[in-house]
């Protein structure tokens, strides 16, 4: 009997607000975007399990990071959605250190999905998870999220801009996607299993050198 793809075997693991709660882990990768770009449907349609991460139709609802266990000890990663106006400013701020010192410290994870609105790429909150997250070496991909709501002159119009503004930064790929349409959800899922699988061929135990990856403060 075939194994399901190890996207297909994600299910809840755990919730945490603080740093220090992160869980043990062996590898893991995170799915970051600004709320209502599309990430929670980009996930359910990615590991094919519907519900699995909360869509709300107000955006901010997610103030978690949220863990789904793929393997034992590896995780895909939910960020909180970022950039919602009518988030009190003392929550935002919380957000945005925990956003900062997680994608910048967090040893385990091996990589990262951000993803765009196709119709409104590359925001200024957008290259701020670009700034903290590039310069730890460890690739991005990017779904321009929504395609489907793009004529196809548009389609290639916004993926060459959006590339053309990235193609400085190395280890930087971009995609166009669709949940509606399942546009480009075999590619994406390629790019992450391929990240996950990579990690875990070079340090298939990883020893207990991921216990303690971050500060421990809040």
């Amino acid at each position: 009997m075939t194994a399901k793809p190890v996207l297909n075997r994600a299910q809840f693991h755990t919730s945490v607000a603080q740093l220090r709660d992160l869980p043990y882990s062996r590898a893991e990768i995170a799915f970051a975007g600004r709320s209502n770009a599309g990430k929670s449907s980009a996930i359910n349609l990615l590991t094919r399990i519907n519900r699995l991460a909360y869509t709300s139709k107000t955006p901010g609802r997610t103030q978690l990071i949220n863990f789904f266990e793929l393997d034992p000890d590896c995780y895909l990663v939910d960020l909180p959605g970022y950039g919602y106006a009518k988030v009190p400013p003392a929550v935002k701020a919380k957000w945005e250190a925990l956003l900062s010192r997680y994608l910048q410290a967090r040893e385990p994870l091996v990589g990262m999905v951000l993803i765009m609105d196709a119709r409104h790429p590359l925001t200024p909150l957008d290259r701020q998870m670009l700034d903290w997250f590039l310069p730890t070496g460890k690739p991005v991909h990017v779904l321009l999220s929504k395609a489907d709501k793009l004529s196809n002159s548009e389609k290639a119009l916004t993926i060459r801009k959006v590339k053309q503004e990235l193609a400085a930064f190395d280890g930087v790929s971009v995609q166009l996607f669709s949940s509606l349409s399942r546009m480009g959800t075999d590619e994406a899922a390629t790019q992450i299993e391929g990240w996950l699988a990579n990690a875990l061929e070079d340090d298939p135990q990883k020893d207990n050198a991921h216990k303690d990856v971050v500060p421990t403060s809040n």
